[in-house]
């Protein structure tokens, strides 16, 4: 199964070059929606996307790692397919996004999708060689296509408008990750990566949209006790003898 791990490698690079060949996506342009969404609450403070670079990273670490060393594993090529099927379609999503919002929410819920199921069937071993990168990645996702979903849906005036979208993105992104993270507790970098979005839309809208702020900082604070909780059913305190 070694083309797998080559398959991994050439597509985890791509995906990390991207964005030195593409334009750059800084959210929907007015011209995309019927209702522009220039700066949609739902949506973090610029310093945030800051994140992609520590992914692309260690994306690339990762699929190198396993091309020398775990090729023929078939613990890791069980999650390369999904993780491979998320990266086909996020190297050309910058593109598809700049031209096209409805087809970027459709992408990066696919990217998202298949990150998770990435993550969901990685091994046990090399955690910070598959797993902790997948998870951040897949975390981010998760964060995006709420924000995705919720910016277009506003943008088309379904059902509710922009601060409205806000609320139930959030929710959305939190009730997945909280989801995922039932499913796989040993990997708390997932829920950081949503954290890390939620803490960015938090400091976008600071007093001008408090109650999305509010959310958001709820939001926050579950998934951090959610950490704490599995970090300490995964190392439970020592006891001595009696």
């Amino acid at each position: 199964m070694r083309p797998l791990a080559l398959i991994t490698a050439a597509l985890s690079i791509a995906f990390a070059a991207a964005p030195f060949v593409t334009s750059p996506f800084t959210g929907f342009t007015a011209d995309q929606l019927p209702i522009p969404q220039i700066d949609p609450p739902v949506q973090p403070a610029g310093y945030a996307f800051s994140i992609w670079g520590v992914i692309y990273a260690w994306l690339v670490i990762s699929a190198i790692f396993g091309l020398l060393r775990r090729a023929d594993a078939e613990d890791w090529n069980v999650a390369r397919l999904p993780l491979i099927a998320s990266l086909v379609v996020g190297v050309p999503w910058l593109a598809i996004a700049n031209a096209s919002a409805i087809w970027a929410t459709i992408t990066i819920l696919i990217m998202a999708a298949t990150a998770i199921w990435s993550l969901l069937k990685a091994p046990e071993r090399d955690r910070w060689l598959l797993r902790a990168p997948v998870a951040l990645y897949a975390g981010w996702l998760t964060a995006a296509s709420a924000v995705s979903v919720a910016t277009t849906m506003a943008g088309y005036g379904v059902l509710a408008d922009a601060v409205a979208w806000a609320y139930i993105g959030i929710a959305l992104a939190l009730a997945v990750a909280l989801i995922v993270a039932l499913r796989r507790p040993d990997t708390p970098e997932y829920l950081g990566a949503v954290i890390w979005a939620l803490v960015g839309v938090a400091v976008a809208n600071g007093a001008d949209q408090i109650g999305v702020t509010f959310l958001a900082v709820v939001g926050i604070l579950i998934l951090a006790a959610t950490v704490v909780r599995t970090l300490k059913t995964a190392h439970p305190p020592h006891r001595p003898p009696p």
